[in-house]
């Protein structure tokens, strides 16, 4: 249940936290329970969010994110200037190499996945653009935590850490080793972190080439071999054409952060 405050923005905001990637379609009933609020009171902020375009009507009935909606967020200043950016890089990155592009930017602990390319050959993932997942689960994550301040670090190592996979790395000493490491060698290797079946190699955008990171490139591929045998191999020849991508976007934020000083 949504702790948002019960004032007539919160309840908008509420309803609106009802949905996510677990829950893109509710119906009037399921929405009241999510919210903790009457049913009544959730009628009538659905009708008005529905009137505006937030939320649209399925033909099942059931509710889902407007159209309305979708173009005010698309618009979102921190992202909308890192995908124009970073888009024509990631397609000729798609190019070379016909696996899953991804670019994620941090929030918090979180990771988040602003853009992506794929193709109908790529290997499936769990991802998808405007998903969140805890940001040390992920290739791209761990890249982006590696440059975090330092008390975003030490709340992520300090807190539970889920397995995702047999292979997930959740002991503290190791992660922070892994950190160091990705700070030295700036491109990392994830093996079967998140899936079973995907191995990532992921590096950090940054402002500039020797500016702050500003969210992290990703390339997924599927998982070589057997049960059981690593699947780093089939990625290790993807490191240079994801740096030439990776500096690319750096370069190009670079300047324009450049132009509009």
């Amino acid at each position: 249940m949504s702790t948002t405050r019960s004032t007539a923005a919160g309840k908008v905001l509420k309803v609106l936290s009802a949905f996510d990637r677990e829950h893109p379609s509710q119906t009037l009933s399921q929405i009241a329970q999510r919210t903790g609020m009457a049913l009544s009171t959730t009628h009538r902020v659905v009708a008005e969010l529905a009137e505006w375009g937030a939320l649209e009507r399925g033909e099942d009935g059931a509710w889902h994110v407007g159209l309305r909606l979708w173009e005010i967020t698309s618009g979102c200043p921190r992202t909308q200037i890192l995908r124009d950016a970073a888009l024509p890089f990631m397609q000729d990155l798609y190019e070379a190499t016909h696996e899953n592009i991804q670019l994620a930017v941090r929030e918090g602990t979180e990771l988040v996945f602003v853009e992506r390319i794929t193709g109908h050959r790529s290997v499936q993932l769990l991802t998808t653009v405007g998903t969140r997942f805890p940001v040390v689960s992920t290739g791209m994550g761990r890249v982006l935590l590696a440059h975090a301040p330092r008390d975003i670090q030490e709340e992520v190592l300090e807190a539970p850490l889920r397995a995702w996979t047999p292979h997930t790395v959740t002991d503290p000493k190791t992660l922070r080793a892994q950190l160091d490491r990705i700070r030295r060698e700036q491109v990392f290797i994830s093996d079967r972190q998140l899936s079973q079946g995907t191995v990532a190699v992921a590096a950090p955008v940054r402002i500039g080439r020797t500016g702050p990171v500003s969210a992290a490139l990703g390339i997924v591929v599927a998982a070589s071999g057997t049960s059981g045998t690593s699947g780093t191999s089939n990625v290790r020849g993807l490191r240079e054409p994801l740096l030439r991508a990776v500096h690319g976007i750096s370069d190009e934020l670079g300047r324009r952060a450049h132009a509009t000083v």
